[in-house]
This record gives structure tokens, C-alpha cells and sequence, in this order.
């Protein structure tokens, strides 16, 4: 049964999507504790946190125990921080392939760091987004809307349209679902959008030409899996003003090519594992 809320409890500035007064359940307000948490640096006391989700006190002290026992909050003397459970739930958003693939490809971002020493990016598709798997950054990484396990549109981006050239579903989907202009940049027009996603799959190569962001520059490859078709992209990325993405092409290239080599032989070593009989079978 839902718990009502009280006029104390009612948020003054209710974030968009939030039940209308007198609608609040408890795991409503367990969430808005959560998520002023998550825009707080470092901890903060439990007086201060019920004003910003304005909770009352009582009410945000009670989720808050409810949510610490689970291991979504952790206590540090008189204040809280978000809790350890909430990074492994985070690491299966998007499904166990991310990760296997962050993981088995981190040595090969890492050459490719070596190789540029620019900002280096994995992503994956889903849907007609991109999801960035992993980030190395460096001194002089210049500013841009990629972290890790964020969202951006696939259209306006090097991975996205490196992924989406080989991908038509994918690729018609977006252009179905609109392409406004993020930049003055962004090719929202789709005959012009098709034409790049034409030379993509005849080159290989995809670019970003701040159209994603204002300055940010970045050239991209997909890495192909056994089936041909791309398991994600790399990219390599710079401020505008000094940052040549072409230059980069050859050292994605070989990084790309060995890392699908990589993906290949790890998936063969998987398939000829031998079934160990001394170990029961997952439940």
C-alpha cells in the first residue's frame, strides 16, 4: 500500500517525471534520497539531504536505514555516501557484454593511448544510442559530454555513426526518430546523413567534426566481429584547434584489427573449454 505523503515531505521543485503531490510512495522518496546523493560530491548529513529532497527529517532517517542495510548508502560517521551495491547494479545496465568487452579490450585501449596520446574511447550500440564502455584520457583531453557508461545519440557521433554505417536497421531507425542539430555542425539533413554512413562502410573511417559537442573533434573505427558485423568502436578524440582526426585513421586502423583478433581468440578459447565435471552447473 502506498505511503501518502505529507505537505512536509512534497517537493517544492519536483523533478519532471514526479508523482503529483500526495502520490509519494516510499520507494519514490527512497529514490529522490538516492538521487541527491548521487548529485552530491562527497557526504553530506542526513538534515541537509532531507531539505534537498525535501523529506523530513524522520522520513529521510528511516529510507536512509532502509537503503544503508541493503548496501545502497554507506554510513561515514554522521553522514552518508552512496553505497558500493549501486557500482555492481551499474556495471549490468547495459548487459554483461560491456563489460567482458571492456575488460578484454582495456590492453588495446591502452596501445592506442600510447600510440596518440589523446582521449581514447570504447563504445558500444544500443538501440540508436551509444553507450561509452571505457575512457582514457590524458593531461590535455579536451572537453567533451563522453564518461563512462554515458548515452549519446549514435548520429552525432564517431563510434555512433561508426557502428550505425553497418548497422541499417539501426542506422534507419535513427534517421526515423529525427536528427536535430546538437551543433551548427551535426549532419541533420538525412541525404547528407546517408552519404556519410555510405562512405563510412566504403572507408572504414568515421568522423566527428564537432557535432556532438562545440571543439570536440574525433575520429572512430568499428571492430568487427567473427559474423562481420562491428561489436563496437574505437575512437580517438581532440580539442578542434589542434586535433587532426585523419591522422590517427592508421593508428586505429591497427588497433581495431588487432583487437577484433583478440575478441576472435577469446571466444575460441570459451568454445574449447573443456566442461569441468568436478563443477556443478550454474543454477
Amino acid at each position: 500500500m502506498p505511503v501518502q505523503s505529507s505537505s512536509a515531505d512534497t517537493a517544492a521543485h519536483a523533478p519532471e517525471g514526479a508523482p503529483a503531490d500526495g502520490q509519494q510512495t516510499a520507494v519514490d522518496k527512497a529514490l529522490v534520497l538516492l538521487k541527491s546523493l548521487a548529485s552530491t560530491e562527497g557526504e553530506i548529513g542526513v538534515s541537509e539531504l532531507a531539505r534537498r529532497s525535501q523529506l523530513t527529517k524522520s522520513t529521510a532517517f528511516r529510507l536512509l536505514g532502509i537503503l544503508q542495510r541493503n548496501d545502497l548508502v554507506e554510513r561515514a560517521g554522521s553522514n552518508y555516501r552512496l553505497g558500493s551495491e549501486l557500482f555492481t547494479m551499474g556495471e549490468r545496465v547495459y548487459g554483461a557484454t560491456p563489460v567482458l568487452l571492456r575488460e578484454q579490450l582495456l590492453p588495446h585501449l591502452v596501445d592506442l593511448y600510447e600510440l596518440t596520446h589523446e582521449t581514447v574511447h570504447l563504445a558500444v550500440l544500443r538501440g540508436t544510442d551509444i553507450v561509452y564502455v571505457n575512457k582514457i584520457h590524458g593531461h590535455r583531453a579536451a572537453r567533451s559530454p563522453s564518461k563512462i557508461g554515458a548515452r549519446l545519440p549514435a548520429y552525432c557521433t564517431g563510434v555512433g555513426k561508426a557502428l550505425l554505417a553497418f548497422d541499417h536497421d539501426a542506422a534507419e531507425a535513427a534517421e526515423s526518430a529525427g536528427l536535430p542539430a546538437r551543433t551548427e555542425y551535426t549532419l541533420a539533413d538525412p541525404r547528407r546523413f546517408r552519404e556519410e554512413l555510405r562512405r563510412i562502410r566504403q572507408d572504414g573511417i568515421a568522423y566527428d567534426r564537432q557535432e556532438a559537442a562545440p571543439g570536440l573533434t574525433c575520429v572512430a573505427v568499428p571492430i568487427m566481429g567473427a559474423s562481420g558485423r562491428p561489436v563496437a568502436a574505437l575512437s580517438v578524440a581532440g580539442a578542434h584547434h589542434r586535433f587532426e582526426p585523419s591522422r590517427y585513421a592508421p593508428a586505429l586502423r591497427r588497433v581495431a584489427f588487432e583487437a577484433a583478433r583478440a575478441l576472435t581468440a577469446a571466444k575460441g578459447r570459451q568454445a574449447a573449454a573443456p566442461y569441468d565435471v568436478s563443477r556443478p552447473p550454474a543454477a
